[in-house]
């Protein structure tokens, strides 16, 4: 790797100042690897990719394995990563602003925070309680340095609240709290997409498209988001082909699951400039 962390970090920024880019996200050293070698400016963490790679349910992980997989990907590839940092392992705003310490100190360029409990019956925090979340969040990189940039998630849509004005709110109060980019996953209408992008404006806004969608990189563009990200969808396209092959030699004995496998000898020839 050749570029420095302050370097990353600086182009992570330039990143969202305009236009719009794809960010996907690999789930272990190869799959960034692989990413940056298909020319993305830039990649992101997926917290159900990885945890799936490790045997678990989304949201199973420790804050200390995490840490050591934001270690291990950002150190692997040239290109600034966001973290995928869940909510910030703490309910609160004390916990949140000593997991962010920690977290910078990986050598991410960015990092997100989501406002979701993990309680099902309160599956969010409220909002104030929320906010000072995000503030502890903000402290902890200002006093590293201040060039990690910030995401604030509202996650309504993600844990069967999907209240279009409250996320709006939340987005609004987060970027007042100092939040660099703000993100509601799974809106999906093109009125959902350009209400937050303007409620929010002129701080950028990040969209997740994990599954086939009508909208294009263009059509994204064009409703003002700036960048795009897929969360645990390429680790599930992934995991749908090997369910795939498996099944097939498992349930019927047969091998016609292995149909359009990526080849090995590329897969070390693309691999092989990285080898130690």
């Amino acid at each position: 790797m050749t570029r420095t962390v302050a370097q990353k970090r600086a182009d992570f920024r330039a990143l969202h100042e305009q236009g719009c880019f794809a960010i996907p996200n690999p789930w272990d050293t190869g799959s960034a690897r692989y990413l940056q070698g298909l020319g993305f400016k830039a990649l992101a963490t997926t917290s159900s990719g990885h945890a799936w790679s490790q045997g678990l349910a989304d949201g199973g992980q420790s804050r200390d394995t995490v840490l050591a997989h934001l270690r291990d990907i950002a150190s692997a590839t040239d290109l600034p990563v966001n973290a995928d940092f869940e909510n910030g392992f703490a309910a609160d705003a004390q916990g949140v602003a000593e997991s962010v310490r920690l977290a910078v100190q990986t050598g991410v360029a960015g990092l997100s925070i989501e406002d979701s409990t993990g309680d099902a019956a309160n599956p969010l925090f409220e909002i104030d309680v929320a906010v000072e979340r995000l503030r502890a969040a903000r402290r902890a990189i200002d006093a590293a340095g201040g060039d990690t940039l910030l995401v604030g998630r509202a996650e309504n849509f993600f844990v069967g609240r999907p209240d279009l004005d409250d996320a709006i709110a939340r987005l609004k109060a987060y970027a007042e709290a100092g939040a660099d980019c703000l993100y509601a996953p799974g809106i999906r209408t093109r009125e959902q997409i350009a209400a937050v992008v303007a409620a929010v404006a002129p701080k950028p806004v990040n969209l997740l498209i994990g599954w086939p969608s009508e909208l294009s990189m263009q059509d994204i563009a064009a409703l003002g988001v700036r960048r795009v990200s897929v969360g645990g969808a390429l680790a599930r396209a992934a995991w749908g082909g090997f369910d795939r092959a498996a099944r097939a030699l498992a349930e019927k004995g047969r091998f016609d699951g292995f149909e359009g496998a990526a080849s090995g000898a590329d897969l070390d020839g693309f691999f092989g400039p990285f080898s130690e």
